[in-house]
């Protein structure tokens, strides 16, 4: 049951990660109010990093900061390790 859990929080977060970074490219567009880019790397950081990076590619977000072109796919390196480790081990 608490895998259950897991799985739900990763596909919400993955999903509201993707989401967010669509809504602050559309906000940069307008040059309208953005989106700390704090929020959108801790976004990542907490689990959502697939989806992250996906709303990177997807609007082409953030593709040219090298913080987010380097932090993101590290990010996204580490939790999958991470997850085949404990996969592995479980």
């Amino acid at each position: 049951m608490p895998q259950n859990y897991f799985i739900m929080y990763l596909i919400l977060i993955n999903a509201a990660a993707f989401i967010t970074y669509g809504i602050d490219k559309k906000r940069a567009r307008k040059q309208q109010w953005r989106i700390p880019e704090k929020t959108l790397l801790l976004l990542a950081l907490v689990g959502g990093s697939i989806g992250a990076y996906a709303g990177m590619q997807t609007f082409r977000h953030k593709t040219k900061k090298p913080l987010f072109q380097a932090g993101v796919p590290l990010i996204l390196l580490i939790q999958g390790v991470l997850a085949v480790r404990f996969l592995i081990l479980h």
